[in-house]
């Protein structure tokens, strides 16, 4: 009988959606990435168009950075001692509120009422309370996925989690960069800028709705040390596990180094010459090769040897950084877009399904808090990296420049780990699963 179950589930592509939970968690996952992500493109594109700055671009990311990783621990705290949900209806309250304040600011007939010196701190400091926001968004989110499936189904849910993530993320900044091109031509006196956030406002707010259909998620963890005993050993358990602080690293520094999309608004205006709407492209192509990837991997399992892998799938994401810094063609620039995203989405898989399987259930929070400050932020630390060596070198020499030591961060990771690459998932698990036991 175990054995047909065991059967049935590896067949059934379907498992993690057929419970409640998960489905509710991956559709407030969905619509709130459609909107973030959306809010992501036009926020860039608005502030490089009003500034014609490479620096104001870097911080955009530094913005949101501090607080995600200034306080990510404290976040992981809360998330493993308090109620989830909860903690999910205040963080989206909250981003719904910072997406109002930065659709008031952008209406073309409000700048009479502000003064056109103020609309950039604003901005900014509203990316900052998202910020602060994703302190608490990740960890919780961590939880809850971990709580809405079995183990057993980990793989199957986190492909699903993250393929929906990606299509959200392709539908997100394509639309995003449609709406702010399109928006003025099709309604007089309408600014692209307005009508994007409009459109962003709603779907926050059906992702908010969503949050409410999820049960409560009691903690499985009260601490009885204090904060920062209790945040200790969520920083020990990182540091002592060599795959989960490797993989964490490899992505970090691949990410801080090869990631190009800060610099994509100065592509799309300055050398591909393609607007707005050549914008939302790009950043459309590549969520479309990670999407494509993640639903092959949902029959083709990347896992069966994670870490070799792993290896090549940062490797291959690093010569598709550099390649779409060479091209000067804007279809061949969305193909290497492509794959870096392709090449991205595999990582993706074999990370969350690493740190769902090696992570025990009562220390998930302060786990899920530690690779935040890894992976979470890289993007937007690494956007800031970008930006700057842009203002540096230049914007062509620092994406080639990213990827290159993208490739040199594999290197070495292949030298140091090189024990881990013949390993099965099952191999890699089992240490874990005795010293839990």
């Amino acid at each position: 009988m175990a054995d047909d179950t065991d059967k049935k589930t590896k067949v059934d592509s379907f498992a993690a959606l057929r419970y409640k939970d998960f489905r509710s968690y991956v559709g407030m996952r969905f619509f709130f990435t459609f909107a973030y992500q959306m809010q992501t493109t036009v926020l860039g594109f608005y502030i490089y168009e009003l500034t014609h700055s490479k620096i104001a671009l870097a911080f955009i990311g530094l913005a949101e950075a501090v607080p995600a990783v200034g306080i990510a621990l404290y976040g992981g705290y809360v998330a493993d001692k308090y109620e989830k949900r909860k903690m999910l209806l205040l963080i989206f309250s909250g981003v719904c509120l910072a997406a109002l304040t930065m659709f008031l600011v952008t209406l073309n007939n409000m700048h009479s009422y502000i003064h056109p010196g103020w609309i950039l701190p604003v901005l900014y400091a509203m990316i900052f309370c998202n910020g602060v926001a994703r302190a608490f968004y990740g960890p919780a989110t961590f939880t809850i996925y971990a709580e809405s499936i079995p183990k057993e189904l980990y793989p199957n849910g986190s492909t699903w989690s993250s393929s929906t993530w990606q299509i959200a993320s392709i539908l997100g900044p394509f639309v995003g960069g449609f709406v702010y091109g399109f928006a003025p031509h099709i309604i007089k006196g309408l600014s692209g800028i307005t009508a994007t956030f409009g459109i962003i406002l709603l779907f926050m707010l059906i992702s908010l709705i969503l949050v409410y259909r999820l049960r409560k998620f009691p903690p499985v963890f009260v601490p009885k040390e204090n904060i920062w005993k209790s945040l200790k050993e969520g920083l020990n358990f990182v540091f002592t596990n060599k795959i989960m602080f490797y993989a964490m690293s490899l992505d970090l520094f691949s990410v801080f180094f090869g990631g190009a999309v800060a610099l994509l608004p100065v592509f799309a205006l300055d050398i591909l010459h393609v607007g707005a709407e050549g914008l939302g492209v790009m950043r459309m192509a590549s969520s479309l090769g990670a999407a494509l990837t993640m639903l092959i991997m949902v029959r083709f399992s990347p896992v069966t040897r994670p870490w070799r892998n792993l290896l090549i799938a940062v490797a291959g994401f690093g010569v598709a950084i550099i390649g779409f810094g060479l091209s000067r063609e804007f279809y061949l620039s969305l193909a290497f877009l492509f794959m870096q995203g392709s090449f991205d989405s595999v990582s993706v898989i074999i990370r969350g399904t690493l740190m769902q399987l090696l992570t025990p259930d009562q220390m998930r929070g302060r786990v899920s808090a530690v690779n935040s400050m890894f992976i979470g932020s890289s993007n937007e630390i690494g956007d800031f990296e970008s930006g700057m060596a842009a203002k540096l070198f230049g914007t062509i020499p620092a994406v080639i420049f990213g990827g290159s030591m993208t490739l040199l961060i594999v290197t070495i990771t292949f030298l140091k780990t090189k024990k881990l690459i013949p390993l099965s998932l099952q191999e890699i698990q089992a240490p874990q699963i005795a010293q839990n036991s």
